[in-house]
C-alpha cells in the first residue's frame, strides 16, 4: 500500500458561496458514486437557482465594489496562499480524485494531481508581475493637438468557469490561477460527477486565504436548468468553458444575446505519426496513452497513423501491448487504466466499437466489459486495425479505451489523414529526422503538437486547438490575456501612471 492509500480522506459536502461554506438552500443533495464499484460515496450539495442566483450577485459585487481588480500584490499573495493551502491536503486530495474521478493512482502524480499544483497557481502570479499592464503607443496630431496615446489591459470582470470530470481539479486550477491572477472575480461550476475535490479548494479558501468573499464562488448542481444561468445571466462577462463540443457549441448559442466573451476548450481526436524513419520501439509506447484514464482525455491521441512498410510489425506488437495493458481498480498503484465515469458513458463506448466492427475495423484486442471487473464501469483496453479514416470510431471522440490504426503512404498522406478531422487539438509524430518533424508538426492544424515524446503541458504553455476543438487558449501569457481587455486612451493631459 502506497503512503498515499494510508490517508484518512474526509470529503467536503459544501459548496462555497460569498465567502461562507453553505448546504444547498433547500437541503438537497446529490449522490457521488466510485466509478470503480458503481456504489455511493457519499453526498455534495445541490445548489438551487437561489443559490446560483447568490454566487452571481456575489461575484459582481466583488468585482464592481472591491480593490480585487486593482490589488495586484494581494491577489498574488492570495494565490500563493491558495497553493500552499492545496499542498498542505495533496495526500487527501489525491485519494479523493480516485474514488470520485476513478483515476489510477499514476495519474495522479502526473496530469490529475501532481503537474497542475506545481505551477497551477504559482506560475501565474508570478507571470501578471510581468504583464504590460499598460503602454504609450506614438503620439498623434489629429484635430490639431498632440494626443498622447496609452494602451491599459483590465480584467474582463465576472467570469464562470463550468469544468468537466475527466480532470477536474487540473483543469479547476487552470482555470482558478490566471482569473484570479488577472484580477476578475469567478463562479466556478463543478462537475456533479466529481464535485469533492472543487468542494475541497472552497473549503480551503475559506479557512486558509485572504481572498475576499465574493471573489470566488464554488457551485455543486446537478440541475442543468441551475448552471445554465451561468450561460445567460447579463452579470457574467465570460465563460471559461472546458468539455464536449456539442455542449460547447449550446454555450456559444446561448450567450450569444448578451455576447459574453467565451474561452471554449472542446473536444479531440487526435493523431499519433509513426514514419518510416521511426523507432518502434520508441513511438508504440506512446500509443498506450489511448487507455491512460480509461481513454478519458481530450488530446489523447486515439488514432494511430503508421507507414505501411511498419504497419504489420506495429499492429502485431500493439497486440502485445493492449493484450497486458493492466487495468482495474485505480487505487492499485499498477493500473494505467481504470473505469469510465458512468454506466451511460460505458453503453455510448460499446455503441461505438460495435459500429468500428459494422464499418469494417478489425478489432484486434478488448471491445468488451471485463468478466474479471463485473463491479463499475470498466471496458477492456481496445485495439481496432486497418481502420478507414472515414469510419465512425476514427472521427467521433469516443472518450473511452480505443485505438484505430490506420496506415499511410508518405508524409503528405499522414498529414492529410491527421487533418481530416473537425478537430484540431493535439497530435505526435516519431521520426529520426527533425526537418521532417517540423514539417509534419507545422503541417497537421492541431493546437498543440509533440516530436518523440516531447512534452508541451505547463501552466506557461498555452493550451487550446483549432476548429471545434475550441476557441481561445488556456495557459500561458496567452492564456492570462484571455481573461483581460483592452482599452484605449489619449489624452492632452499629460497623466502620472505608476
Amino acid at each position: 500500500m502506497s503512503a498515499a492509500q494510508s490517508v484518512s480522506v474526509t470529503h467536503e459536502e459544501r459548496f462555497l458561496l460569498d465567502g461562507t461554506l453553505r448546504h444547498s438552500g433547500n437541503g438537497a443533495t446529490i449522490d457521488v458514486v466510485n466509478p470503480a464499484t458503481g456504489g455511493v460515496v457519499g453526498v455534495v450539495a445541490d445548489a438551487t437557482d437561489g443559490d446560483m442566483d447568490a454566487a452571481i450577485a456575489a461575484a459582481r459585487r466583488a468585482f464592481d465594489t472591491t480593490t480585487w481588480a486593482t490589488d495586484l500584490e494581494f491577489r498574488q499573495r492570495c494565490l500563493r496562499q491558495l497553493h500552499e493551502a492545496i499542498s498542505s491536503e495533496a495526500e487527501e486530495l489525491r485519494m479523493e480524485l480516485v474514488t470520485e474521478v476513478g483515476a489510477p493512482l499514476m495519474t495522479t502524480y502526473m496530469a490529475q494531481l501532481d503537474w497542475p499544483l506545481s505551477d497551477g497557481l504559482l506560475w501565474p502570479a508570478e507571470a501578471v508581475g510581468d504583464l504590460p499592464w499598460h503602454r504609450r503607443i506614438a503620439d498623434s496630431s489629429l484635430l490639431g493637438m498632440i494626443n498622447m496615446r496609452y494602451v491599459f489591459k483590465e480584467p474582463v470582470g465576472v467570469v464562470a468557469g463550468i469544468i468537466p470530470w475527466n480532470f477536474p481539479f487540473e483543469i479547476l486550477i487552470s482555470k482558478l490561477g490566471p482569473i484570479l491572477a488577472t484580477g476578475n472575480t469567478v463562479v466556478i461550476k463543478a462537475a456533479s460527477e466529481t464535485p469533492w475535490n472543487a468542494t475541497r479548494v472552497g473549503r480551503l479558501i475559506a479557512e486558509k486565504t485572504e481572498i475576499p468573499a465574493g471573489v470566488v464562488n464554488i457551485i455543486t448542481t446537478g440541475d442543468t436548468t441551475v448552471a445554465q444561468q451561468l450561460v445567460t445571466d447579463p452579470r457574467i462577462d465570460m465563460i471559461s468553458f472546458t468539455g464536449s463540443t456539442r455542449t460547447g457549441q449550446l454555450i456559444t448559442e446561448k450567450s450569444a444575446p448578451t455576447f459574453k466573451k467565451l474561452l471554449l476548450e472542446l473536444g479531440g481526436k487526435s493523431a499519433g505519426i509513426i514514419l518510416e524513419d521511426a523507432d518502434l520501439a520508441l513511438a508504440l509506447p506512446s500509443a498506450m496513452s489511448a487507455c491512460m484514464h480509461a481513454g478519458q482525455g481530450c488530446a489523447l491521441p486515439t488514432r494511430l497513423l503508421v507507414h505501411r512498410s511498419k504497419y504489420d510489425e506495429a499492429v502485431a506488437t500493439l497486440e502485445q501491448v493492449y493484450a497486458a495493458l493492466p487495468y482495474g481498480d485505480p487505487a492499485d498503484p499498477g493500473v494505467f487504466c481504470g473505469p469510465v465515469i458512468t454506466e451511460k458513458q460505458r453503453t455510448n463506448i460499446l455503441d461505438l466499437i460495435a459500429r468500428g466492427q459494422s464499418e469494417g475495423g478489425r478489432l484486434v484486442v478488448g471491445g468488451k466489459i471485463p468478466e474479471d471487473q463485473p463491479n463499475g464501469y470498466f471496458v477492456q483496453p481496445t485495439l481496432f486495425a486497418d481502420v478507414d479514416n472515414s469510419a465512425t470510431i476514427s472521427q467521433a471522440e469516443i472518450f473511452g479505451p480505443v485505438l484505430s490504426v490506420t496506415p499511410f503512404d508518405d508524409d503528405a498522406d499522414a498529414i492529410r489523414i491527421a487533418n481530416d478531422s473537425v478537430y484540431g487539438l493535439s497530435g505526435n509524430v516519431f521520426t529520426s529526422s527533425p526537418e521532417r518533424a517540423l514539417n509534419v508538426a507545422r503541417g497537421v492544424r492541431t493546437g498543440s503538437f509533440m516530436i518523440n515524446g516531447g512534452m508541451f503541458y505547463g501552466s506557461d504553455s498555452p493550451y487550446g486547438g483549432y476548429k471545434r476543438s475550441g476557441v481561445g487558449r488556456q495557459g500561458g501569457i496567452e492564456g492570462l490575456e484571455t481573461y483581460l481587455e483592452t482599452k484605449a486612451v489619449a489624452t492632452t493631459l499629460p497623466l502620472d501612471i505608476p
